[in-house]
């Protein structure tokens, strides 16, 4: 029963994910990948928080595994925060593509820090 909740709440992650991400491009029409930088953001401050609550005993770690491996695993995409700084590398655009992938790693970890300090 596990494995389908997780299924379940991956498939509700990336259509999240899927949903947000569009909206952002159409508003932004940016050559920087702002969409997925949100994205992996906010999953990020979530799954932190999730692990937050989770220590805490406010949440069970069977909920943690449906929504932090599920939804989150779903709703972030590293992958493509990885294609999209070396597609800004391959077009000559290194500045930005230092700016995205180090704003990438360090803000996903701020987040999470950020998520995680706010609910323990």
């Amino acid at each position: 029963m596990t494995a389908l909740l997780v299924c379940l709440a991956g498939s509700v992650g990336a259509m999240a994910r899927f949903v947000l991400d569009a909206a952002i491009r159409a508003r932004l029409r940016a050559g920087f990948p702002w969409a997925t930088l949100f994205v992996n953001l906010t999953g990020s401050a979530l799954l932190g928080a999730l692990a937050g609550l989770t220590a805490a005993g406010t949440a069970s770690p069977a909920v943690a595994l449906v929504l932090g491996t599920g939804f989150c695993g779903g709703y972030t995409t590293f992958s493509t925060a990885t294609v999209e700084t070396l597609t800004l590398l391959r077009t000559a655009r290194r500045g930005a593509a230092a700016a995205y992938g180090l704003g990438t790693l360090l803000g996903c970890v701020a987040a999470a820090w950020a998520g995680l300090a706010a609910t323990l």
